[in-house]
This record gives C-alpha cells, structure tokens and sequence, in this order.
C-alpha cells in the first residue's frame, strides 16, 4: 500500500467536503493519498441557467480529462451530475452511503408566501422550478447559480422569498439557516445525495482500493434512478426526477417528468421485491412515455428550434410521434365543417344509389337521421376510412374508390340505373358531376354540410406543408403566399396543389400515416 492514491475533485466547499469524506475512509482502511481540485466549467460559467449550457456532464468532463491524462487517480462526484453513460476508458468504482435525499427551501422571514398568490423563488434547477410552477403555478422563479456559499449570499441581498438547495450539500458543510424546510413533495433528482467514485478501467490499484467503500444499499437505489432517466433520454436539460428506497426487502420507486413550465407533468410509481427490482426502471420508463412522456421530450428538445413542417389538419398523439426527431412539427384544422339541415324528404324513400365521398357526409347524415332511416339500395364511396365509416353507421358500401375522379369513371361503367344522390359540400370539385352528367347519369346534389376556410399564417421556416384535400390548399393559399413542398394525400389534392406549388409528393395510399412517410423520406 505504498502508492499515493491522487483524488481529483472539484474545488468548491461541497465538492472538498466529498473528496476529503473520500480521502477520510481510504486513509482508514491504510492507503496514502493525496487531494488534487480541479476547476469545471459548471463552476466558471455562472452567468447562464445550467440547462442553457448544452454540455452533457459539465460538473464532470474536467475530471474525465484528467483521468484519462493520469493527473489523478480517482474522480469524486456528486452522482446526480454524472452522465448516465461514462466514457468507454472510464468506470464506476464506488457510491458511498448516500445522505438526505431532499430538496430544501430556505426562506426568508417565514413561511407565509406559501400561500400567497404571489412569490418569487429562486432556482437554477430545471427540475426544481418545474416542480415548484406545477404546486405554485402563480409563483415566480428566478436562475440562481454559483456555489453554495455564493447562493446564500444571493437570496440574502436579493428580493426573493426563498431558494431551494439540495439538503445534502447544505447539510455536509454546515450552512444550512434555521429558515429552512425539506420539500418532501418534491421528487429529487437521479441519486441526489450519493457520492460517486470513477477511475480509469485499468487501475486495478484504486479499483480495489475504492471498491471496499460501495454502499450496496445506495448503489441498487441509484441505479434504478439513473437508469429510469437514462431510458427517457434526460439530462441536466430535462425536468425529470426519480427516487428509489429499500424497505422490508422491497423497492419502492416513484419517478416524474415535467414540462418546462411545470404545466404537464407525468408521474409513475411502482414496488418490486428486492433482487427483482432490475424491472422498475424499465417498467417506470415505458409507463411515462405511454401517457405522453415522448411528447413531452421531443417538445423540450425541439425548444428553440423553427417549425419546419405543417399540418393542415390536426394530428393526434399517434401521428406526432411518427414524425423522426428531425422535424418539428405544428398542426391545426384548415378545414372547419359544420352539417346542414337536410330535408326529410331527401331520405323519405330508398334511394337506389348513393355518392359520399367525405367522413363529413356521414358526419351530416347522422345528425339528421338515424340509421333506420337511411335506407340506401347502392352505396358508393371514397376513402378506406370513410367506407369503416360508412360501414359502421349506415350500410354496405357497394364500391370504393381512392378519389372522386377514379369513382365517376366507374359508375359511367357499372352503375345500376342513371341516376345517383351525392351529399357534398358548398365547396366541392367539379369532376365527379361533370363526367357523370356528361355520360347521361343524372347527379341530384345534397349540400350536407358546410365547409370554410380557417387557415393559420405560417413562419417563413416552414418548409413543407401535408395537405389532406383539395380545400385544404386553397385555404391555405388564403392566408400564405409561401412556395412550399406540398406533401398531398392523393392525386386529386395534389391536382390543386400543382396550380400553386412546384414540389409536389403525393403519398402511396390515401392517409394520414401515409403522408407522414412523405415527410420522415424527405428529412432522413
């Protein structure tokens, strides 16, 4: 035991009170060392909030570099400012028992404010003000940087009714105030409150040596932890939290993700016996992005960044997250409806052949009539889902065709009689009635429902519009003058789009999905 074990550490208080609580415990068990503080950029750059600064491990990238330099032999971290993935040459040695786990309020005066519409809180943890804005959503918060010490000194000679700090690093250097209570509601941070020893894989001498200081207890815990926020893809940018504890040979776990401003926020709990507790972050994960924790990751990835695609009909939940990570995507319904009072006698008796070639038509016709009384001999239609639709609501459909063109050519061939009933909009093209009374079928046309034009100005960064239907490019055209790719449902939509546009992608098969492929196809 004659080699000097060389502790890198940063230099503020906290992160010394570690690597001598490190030093401490290694001279114990006989070994030399010696402390060696390295400044990181987490503690130059004070002047921006953390998340702002888009370096992944920042209170650590400093230590790695000395390590992989041989300046040191062993790194001390604050876990929870430890990237879930290590660089390849480096590795987890060892996690000390881990102290209090909580956030903590320090205030000024009293309490009072709590309970106050307004208040000002000072944090420079994304997590924190999420949090905080989602319990007190009338409240403001405040970046507050720099170390502990420094942090005192603002809320002291600031206007500000409280800062929160992890109870830990108070606590460790003696500093915490009076003035001050654990926010127990408050779900920590990944391994908030664990000490974390890294070296280089091939030290064998400091592995073993630091080895003899793991806390299993501590490790099992913040592994799940880290895991769980590994697997949603977080970092220092994120508002997640997560905490997992041993009780009676269980692991109870509870985690959140939060939108920025704390508006949304998913939670997750689960219990597992302990030693089959390497399911819960796994579980935990999939549980928050199932109810929308993908969506709400990809938005604070993509703040910042320009829409770069538009939809002119709103997409669900579903269609998002088909969209690839290049591609910030914002929709709205171009398109407004609203069904007509159509006349009983219009149904009044069978009608032998029927045209509808919109899920709006069927919209309309069940608002006016039940199914009994729609009786229709001949159904046809356009669109697979408007024929569900159909199929579900009315009656058989008879034939199907992708666009309204493609269906007139049909029936000027197979149609059983020579006449037909077509419930269209105010607003409609003119090919179907035009070939079908060109070829001596008599076209009797229902004005079902009402179609209007609310179109959305859009950025000059979109570049590409998804386009559903004829209409939608000419609303559209209302309101933007911008030469964009049009991605088109079909041929007939992509007809109109060609008078405006010079880039036109028409999808496979008439859909929703279909047109999205478009898109991810164009941005891969």
């Amino acid at each position: 035991m004659f080699k000097t074990i060389k502790i890198g550490t940063r230099d503020s208080e906290l992160a010394l009170w570690q690597a001598k609580t490190v030093q401490q415990q290694l001279e114990n068990l006989g070994y030399k060392t010696t402390l060696v503080p390295v400044k990181s950029t987490g503690d130059i750059v004070l002047d921006k909030p953390l998340y702002e600064l888009g370096i992944t491990g920042i209170f650590t990238k400093t230590l790695d570099i000395a390590l992989i330099n041989n300046d040191i032999d062993i790194a001390v971290h604050s876990l929870k400012d430890v990237p879930t993935i290590l660089p390849k040459s480096i590795t987890q040695v060892a996690v000390l028992k881990r102290g209090n786990v909580n956030d903590t309020l320090v205030f000024k005066n009293n309490e009072e404010f709590l309970s106050a519409p307004t208040a000002t809180i000072a944090t420079g943890s994304l997590r924190r003000r999420a949090q905080w804005l989602n319990r007190y959503p009338t409240h403001t918060v405040v970046d507050l940087r720099g170390n502990v010490n420094s942090r005192l000194e603002k809320l002291k000679n600031n206007n500000w009714n409280g800062a929160i700090f992890a109870a830990a690093g108070i606590g460790r250097i003696g500093l915490r105030p009076t003035e001050s209570i654990n926010l127990d509601w408050m779900i920590p941070a990944p391994a908030q409150g664990a000490i974390m020893i890294a070296a280089l894989k091939e030290n064998t001498f400091a592995i073993e040596a630091c080895q003899q200081l793991n806390h299993e207890e501590t490790e099992i815990c913040t592994t799940i932890e880290r895991e769980f926020l590994n697997k949603l893809e977080g970092g220092c940018t994120a508002p997640i939290g997560a905490l997992a504890r041993i009780k009676d040979d269980e692991v109870n776990f509870k985690g959140i993700l939060l939108s920025k401003d704390g508006s949304k926020k998913i939670e997750v709990k689960r219990v597992e016996k302990l030693g089959n507790h390497d399911k819960i972050a796994t579980y935990a994960s999939s549980y928050i992005i199932e109810r929308g924790g993908k969506r709400l990751m990809d938005d604070i990835k993509n703040e910042g960044k320009k829409t770069n695609v538009y939809s002119t009909k709103t997409l669900t939940e579903d269609q998002r997250l088909l969209l690839n990570d290049k591609i910030k995507v914002e929709s709205s319904d171009f398109i407004k409806t609203n069904p007509n009072r159509i006349p009983k006698h219009v149904v009044k008796n069978s009608i032998d052949n029927v045209i509808i070639t919109s899920k709006n038509a069927v919209d309309a016709l069940l608002t006016n009539f039940s199914k009994e009384e729609l009786q229709f001999k001949n159904i046809y239609c356009v669109g697979r889902r408007t024929k569900r639709l159909i199929e579900n609501k009315i009656g058989t459909v008879k034939h199907i065709e992708k666009n309204a063109k493609a269906l007139a050519n049909y029936l000027v061939e197979y149609i059983e009689g020579t006449e037909v009933t077509y419930f269209c909009s105010n607003l409609r093209l003119d090919d179907l009635p035009t070939i079908l009374e060109n070829n001596h079928i008599k076209v009797n046309e229902v004005e079902a429902y009402q179609t209007k034009f609310d179109a959305t100005q859009l950025d000059d960064t979109v570049e590409g519009v998804m386009f559903y239907s004829p209409s939608t490019v000419q609303s559209f055209k209302q309101k933007n003058s911008n030469n964009v790719i049009a991605f088109c449902i079909g041929e007939t939509t992509a007809k109109e789009a060609k008078k405006h546009f010079t880039d036109i992608r028409i999808a496979k098969v008439p859909t929703v999905e279909s047109v999205i492929e478009l898109v991810n196809e164009h941005y891969t």
